[in-house]
């Protein structure tokens, strides 16, 4: 990996404010659960943490301390990633498993809708000498039924080589490695990019007061995230993370499954390397 400057590199502060602006922006609802889901579930959690104080004896000195620690993820802006990085891989495991097709996994913090639109063979913006070994990421999109999706819409995002996200760090052009792809007639896609690299999700706030409390690491695997979707499909949010990264099986997130693992090749023209993975899409409900 490249070294950042201290003026490039991403802090937590900064990366939670976006993140939480971008989901006040984009996924913010109200109003879609009936008074008697919500009065189920809140009074749910709020007896299992009844129960876990009681069993574990919590003090009055832990509880403020969680009190605190509480209120300064609110300060940071870091709900976003705390609940991304803990919780959602649970709520996308149930949202998925009645699916047949491609496996999903977690969306995270970093997503931003209406990336540039490019063709089925294309280059994912970059810098130009864009640190990072070359990655060839192809493949084809069919349904549950094994008929192709002309015309599927991959939209991929990844961070760099030092592991930053561009619109979440400063100092990386706004849409450094994201696009929105079009699959060709038979559903086929050939991504140019750069591999990924592993990264530890921001420690110099509240999420990161919590990781050396409990004596956690940050690390997440290095991954390529992809939301791909089709007409009369359900569409799939996934990650997709390379064989031997050390932190497959202890992913902060725990989102990888054996399912998501790719396994590149040396790149048939010698330069990097190459993937393919096809996404089998699920029809809509």
């Amino acid at each position: 990996m490249t070294e950042q400057t201290a003026e490039a590199k991403a802090t937590a502060a900064a990366s939670g404010s976006s993140a939480t602006l971008r989901f006040l922006a984009d996924k913010q609802s109200a109003g879609t659960t009936s008074k008697e889901r919500v009065n189920t579930l809140a009074t749910e959690v709020i007896t299992a943490v009844h129960d876990v104080i009681r069993r574990h004896k919590v003090s009055y000195e832990e509880y403020n301390a969680l009190k605190g620690w509480l209120i300064q993820v609110g300060q940071d802006g870091e709900w976003p990633l705390f609940l991304d990085v803990w919780i959602e891989h649970v709520v996308e495991e149930v949202a998925s498993e009645r699916l047949q097709g491609s496996k999903g996994t977690i969306e995270g913090p970093y997503y931003v809708p209406d990336s540039p639109v490019l063709e089925a063979t294309a280059t994912l913006p970059m810098r130009d000498g864009e640190p990072g070994t070359p990655l060839l990421f192809q493949g084809q999109v069919t349904g549950v039924d094994g008929k192709v999706l002309p015309g599927a819409v991959l939209g991929i995002w990844h961070a760099d080589d030092d592991g930053y996200y561009s619109q979440f760090a400063p100092a990386i052009p706004e849409w450094n490695l994201r696009g929105t792809v079009i699959a060709d007639d038979d559903g086929r896609f050939a991504i140019s990019t750069i591999q990924p690299a592993p990264y530890q999700i921001p420690t110099d706030g509240s999420c990161g007061t919590l990781i050396a409390a409990a004596g956690w690491h940050a690390w997440r695997p290095a991954h390529l995230h992809l939301k791909v979707s089709a007409p009369g499909c359900r569409p799939v949010t996934s990650q997709l993370y390379f064989t031997g990264d050390e932190h497959i099986e202890d992913d902060v997130a725990t989102a990888v499954k054996p399912e998501l693992i790719l396994a590149p090749v040396p790149a048939a023209d010698g330069d990097g390397k190459q993937v393919t993975y096809n996404f089998v899409l699920d029809p809509a409900e």
